[in-house]
C-alpha cells in the first residue's frame, strides 16, 4: 500500500507544554513513529484562548505536524492521540499529493521556487506599467 502525507493539528494542554515543551513535542513525534509514520515537519503553530473550555482548559497550544504514513495505520495513531495526556483535541487530514511540496516548504519556512518566479514576474510587470503610464502622462501634457 502506498504511503500518504498527512497533516495533524493538535490542541495541547498549555500548562503541560509550558513545563516541558521539548518533551511534549518529542512525545507527539514518538507517537507517529511508533505507529509506522515518518515525521516531515513538527512545529508550534500558536497559543491562544480557546473558543470554549475543553476539559476545564481555557487556553490551548496548537501544534502542527506533517508526516508520511500508510493509510491503514491512521486509526491506530488516532487512538494513540486520544490516550496521550497533553493532547486535548486533534484532527488529521490527508494532503492532496499535488500540494504536498508547497505545503511542506511553507511549514519549514521556505518559499517555493515557483512562488519566487511569479513574484519577480509580477514586479517586472508593475514596473513596466508604471513607466508606460508616466510616458502617456507626458504626451497628454504637450
Amino acid at each position: 500500500m502506498a504511503k500518504n502525507t498527512y497533516e495533524t493539528l493538535c490542541i495541547l494542554d498549555s500548562n503541560h507544554y509550558a513545563r516541558d515543551p521539548g518533551g511534549v513535542s518529542k512525545q507527539i513525534e514518538d507517537l507517529i513513529t511508533e505507529a509506522g509514520g515518518k515525521v516531515e515537519v513538527n512545529r508550534l503553530w500558536m497559543e491562544q484562548k480557546l473558543a470554549y473550555p475543553i476539559d476545564g482548559h481555557q487556553k490551548g497550544t496548537y501544534w502542527l505536524t506533517y508526516f508520511e504514513m500508510e493509510g491503514s495505520e491512521v486509526p491506530k495513531l488516532d487512538r494513540a492521540f486520544h490516550l496521550c495526556e497533553p493532547v486535548l483535541r486533534q484532527m488529521t487530514l490527508k494532503l492532496d499529493p499535488r500540494l504536498v511540496e508547497p505545503i511542506l516548504a511553507n511549514a519549514r519556512g521556505a518559499t517555493p521556487v515557483a512562488g519566487k518566479d511569479a513574484a519577480a514576474e509580477g514586479e517586472a510587470a508593475s514596473e513596466g506599467e508604471s513607466s508606460d503610464s508616466a510616458s502617456s502622462d507626458d504626451s497628454s501634457n504637450s
